[in-house]
């Protein structure tokens, strides 16, 4: 915080005594100068503020290797809450397990919508499949396949990132599962396969060669301001990367686009009577929820209400019950987003949408009559 050519003896103590400057700390003669109000020595010339504090630091603890004083020691909670990293050897693999097949269910379940049924990427969203042989051409695909040297990334990555929406919310044995389908994608294992702890590091991938350690690029070191800055109050986020469209959104609003304003008659599909909201499974709503829905209300996609959201769902359910399950059930296209019929899920039955509606208004606390 400060530089000083004479330490105190009140800062050799552990004391801390410090007080804001004025003016120069030091004459051209390097002495102390009025006002600095330490008679124990002077801290430079580049002193400007130091915080005052009169609090004690403790003295070292002997028996506890690596302990100055400061702070306290982390619960092991706490360490297994950022101790989530896994290396390329395997060190830090969870135990667990879960088959290529089981993979399939989960992976169509929570991946497929953005990553596609075979990996092959939806819209713009990043594809996990194939591109084998085509990292020296002009548009290299990098994929798992292709491009990512070890099997451990894979696992790290879907076990902190994934799904995009709720992150970290898949068990240690869904992320082998997805995982080990992932890499059959990619022919690197068959369809019997089964990935676990005990495995996982010997899988070869096959750019596992094309990646340089240590990293031959030059570092880059920023020189921190400490004099004349800028005023933070002055400092605002004027523009971001949204408009970019760094995260595509395109195909969930295309398949909105097929749903119309005239999608919505307080009926279900097909002129079926709309499911009385007390009647509905809430169990069944969060299951179809997290299958289907998740992906857009978890966090506002494309204009979607977000679940927890009670002002936002209000005005929703102030249409009244059957509305808002006809929305859902058979697609619209309002001021503020778009609705996909079905979520785009068209294999769900009337029963299941409203049921997932009826979790959401139940989530957020919610009722529409």
């Amino acid at each position: 915080m400060f530089r000083s050519s004479k330490p105190s003896a009140a800062l050799a103590a552990g004391l801390i005594l410090a007080v804001a400057v004025a003016g120069p700390c030091a004459g051209a003669d390097g002495e102390p100068t009025a006002g600095t109000g330490l008679a124990t020595g002077h801290f430079g010339p580049e002193l400007e503020a130091v915080e005052i504090s009169l609090a004690f630091r403790p003295k070292p603890d002997p028996d506890r290797a690596g302990y100055y004083g400061y702070g306290r020691t982390p619960t092991p909670e706490e360490i297994a809450g950022w101790d989530i990293d896994v290396r390329p050897d395997g060190q830090g693999l969870p135990e667990g397990s879960g088959s290529v097949a089981d993979g399939e269910m989960l992976y169509e379940q929570k991946c497929a919508e953005c990553h596609g049924s075979f990996g092959e990427g939806q819209g713009r969203w990043p594809v996990l499949a194939g591109g084998f042989d085509s990292l020296t051409q002009d548009r290299p695909e990098k994929t798992v396949g292709s491009y990512w040297p070890y099997a451990s990334t894979l696992w790290d990555y879907v076990h902190r990132a994934m799904p995009f929406y709720a992150p970290q919310s898949l068990s240690n044995d869904e992320v082998y599962a997805i995982a080990a389908y992932v890499l059959y994608l990619n022919d690197l294992v068959d369809d019997d396969f089964v990935l676990s702890q005990d495995n996982l590091a010997g899988i070869e991938m096959p750019n596992a060669g094309g990646f340089f350690s240590p990293d031959p690029r030059p570092d880059v070191h920023n020189e921190p301001c400490m004099k004349n800055c800028k005023d933070p109050a002055s400092i605002s986020i004027t523009w971001d990367s949204t408009e970019l469209g760094v995260t595509p959104t395109a195909h969930f609003e295309s398949e909105a686009a097929a749903a119309t304003t005239a999608a919505t008659t307080g009926t279900a599909a097909a002129g079926g009577a709309v499911p009385e909201l007390g009647s509905l499974d809430l169990s069944e709503g969060a299951r179809i929820y997290q299958q289907a829905c998740q992906a857009c209300h978890a966090a506002g996609l494309a204009g979607a209400p977000q679940t927890g959201d009670a002002e936002n769902w209000g005005r929703r359910a102030g249409q009244g019950w059957a509305t808002l399950v006809g929305h859902a059930v058979n697609g619209y296209q309002g001021e503020a987003g778009y609705m996909p019929a079905k979520g785009g899920q068209a294999q769900l039955s009337d029963q299941e949408v409203a049921a997932a509606v009826a979790y959401m208004l139940d989530a957020t606390g919610v009722t529409a009559d």
